[in-house]
Order: structure tokens, then sequence, then C-alpha cells
């Protein structure tokens, strides 16, 4: 049994190489080495510098389906046990989302409320003053109903990665930061080289290194903002009529919002836009009480979506492994869908129906 809690099985040494070093990438390199699997990992830039060290670092497990909440069990189940080691902390916190609106969204988050319940979630229906009364720091005249989980947190992205990094050059991983994949199929291999199996994680960008094997898959990137401002302590608390989210930061508030627009990973502004700044602060100065929320720094990122919001994972042709298509949802989870990649090419575990990347994932987004 490994530190975390996770069942080790000897595999031998088998060969795989993962493409792609961001929060998912780190933690299926890991799970492989410390099984006696023989890994190297590929980035082409510095491990954690595509969309993880741009993630907000929300984590929670309130979620409505089944499968989405065994997966985001065991993420936090494994942040828990990860935090203290090297720097790395995951800090529970409280996690709100809530609606102004009666009606059709008012019934949506009873509904998904009970359903989490019924998948043992720690999840509460609140009255506006009984958000009121716990959360002073929100004002909550308008707020027509909300639900909160408890069994929520914040990690920071950058640390994770530190640390998958270091355990996995521990458990005998070969890294390669700064090293441009090139993927082929029959047999897998990369940048010419012959392995066993091909495990590509490349957020973004994992429809081009793909696209570049002669292998298609229903990806599209988009480009998201966020910014962190001065503030005081907040909860974690996502408005679901103006779509944004906010979490506490070690200088304030950190908040963000949703798509944009399509991008080129290569080719997008990573400045946050004006029109955000202002947007955002805006609701942060009308949902806080008092609240003066100076600009400290903003960035935008990129993320992948499907057309039917589930991601991609397990194999998609022989040898050749994915994970890819979180929708924002990747690093909060990277440490069970890491894991679940890892024992899928080890033939530990099989795949996620909901999530196999040869289903048909539909054509409109």
């Amino acid at each position: 049994m490994s530190s975390d809690g996770a069942v080790v099985a000897v595999t031998g040494a088998l060969r795989v190489a993962v493409v792609g070093g961001g929060a998912v990438g780190l933690t299926a390199a890991y799970d492989l080495a410390a099984r006696d699997a023989d890994v190297t990992v590929f980035d082409r830039g510095a491990f954690g510098a595509g969309s993880t060290e741009r993630a907000a670092g929300i984590v929670y497990d309130a979620y409505a389906e089944d499968v989405d909440v065994g997966v985001a069990a065991r993420a936090i189940e494994r942040f828990r046990a990860f935090s203290g080691e090297r720097g790395f902390r995951f800090t529970s916190a409280p996690y709100l989302w809530f609606t102004t609106q009666a009606g059709a969204s008012a019934a949506a988050i009873r509904e998904q409320a009970e359903r989490m319940q019924h998948h043992d979630r720690d999840v509460t229906l609140l009255t506006a003053e009984e958000i009121r009364r716990e959360f002073p720091v929100l004002r909550t005249e308008d707020i027509e109903v909300g639900a909160l989980a408890r069994t929520a947190g914040v990690a920071d992205p950058r640390g994770y990665v530190d640390l998958l990094v270091a355990k996995a050059r521990e458990a005998g991983a070969d890294l390669r930061p700064e090293t441009p994949a090139t993927v082929a199929l029959d047999p897998p291999r990369v940048n010419g080289e012959r392995y066993d199996a091909v495990v590509v994680t490349a957020g973004a960008w994992t429809k081009r290194v793909l696209a570049d094997a002669g292998v298609r898959v229903p990806l599209e990137p988009y480009r998201v903002q966020a910014l962190v401002t001065g503030g005081p302590s907040v909860p974690i608390f996502y408005d679901a009529d103006e779509e944004y989210y906010a979490r506490p930061h070690p200088e304030g508030v950190l908040a963000g919002d949703g798509v944009t627009e399509d991008v080129d990973p290569d080719d997008y502004d990573e400045d946050a836009d004006d029109a955000f700044h202002a947007s955002m602060r805006r609701r942060l100065g009308e949902r806080l009480v008092n609240a003066d929320v100076p600009l400290a720094r903003s960035w935008a990122g990129v993320c992948a979506g499907t057309p039917d919001n589930d991601p991609l994972l397990g194999e998609l042709a022989e040898g050749l492994y994915v994970g890819a298509g979180w929708a924002g949802h990747g690093f909060m989870r990277a440490p069970a869908l890491g894991e679940r990649l890892a024992l899928q090419v080890l033939g530990e575990r099989e795949g996620i129906a909901a999530f196999d990347p040869t289903r048909d994932a539909g054509h409109d987004r």
C-alpha cells in the first residue's frame, strides 16, 4: 500500500510514456511509477505551466451524478492525504451555491441538493436568512435559495505540481520538461521511441497532439478569466445567475467566470480583459458586505470541453490512452483521474463508461 492509502499492484516494467505534465498527467505518472512501471513524462514547457497553474484551486464533491461523486470524493481523499507533504496544503472550506431566481432555478438547486444527499454528500439547503447568519460577509436579501457543501476546500495548483513532480521522480519516473512530444501508433511511440502504452494528458493541446497521430477527438479549447482582489474572508461560492465563482485567497478573494470564446491554445490573450475586471469587481462589490475589492492581479487561461460535457478518460486505441476535456474541473479531480488512468493502463481497473473516449459524445457544443 502506498503512503496515500492506494492499493499498489506489482506489474513489472511496463514502459509508459505520459505526454502532458499538468496535474492529471503528473498524478498518473506518479501512480504508474509507484506501481513499478517504467515511466517517462514529456511536456513541451515547464510542468504545470499550461492550464494547471492557472486553475482556481477550488475542490468539492458536490455533484449530483454518482460517477462524478465517486471521482470527486476520491480526489478529496487524496488531496487530504497529500496535504502537509513538501509544503502542499489542502485547506477545508465550505462551498455555497445559490440563485436569486424563483421557479426553475430554485427548483434546480433543490433537486441537486436532494440528489447529492442521496449519494451521501454533506449538503444542506439554506434560506437567505440562514446564509446571512452563517456567512455575514455576504449580502443575501435577494437570494431565493442556496445549498451548502461542507466537505469542500481549496488547494494551490502550483504546490500540487511541485509535490507530484517530486513524488514521481522519487518513484523512478523520468521527467522531461521542455521536450515536445510527437505521438505515433502501431506500435505506440513517442518521438520515435516505442512504449507499451502512451497516455496523452495535454489539456487543451490534447486534440492537436492526437491529430498528429491520426486520431480525432471531440475537444474544443476555450478561454476563461480570473482575478485576485483585496477583500474579506469569504466561503467558496458560486452565483448560478451571474455565473461566476469566488473563493478565499491569501491576498483576499479569487474570482472568475466561465467560457468567453473558442481559442487556439497556442495563440490566445493570457491577460484578462478590462471589461472582465470591471464586471467581476462590480459583482463582488454588490455581493460582499462593505467590501473594498481593489484589483491585485488577473489572468486568462484555456480549458477544453466535449459536446456532452463529460471528459475523455481511458483507452482510445490499442496502447493509446487519453485524459482530457475536464471543462474547468480537471485540477479539482486530478488525484482521482490520474490514479484511474494509471490503473486502467496497468489493467487493474476498468474504465468509466460515461467517460469512455470512444463513445459518441455528440456533435453540438
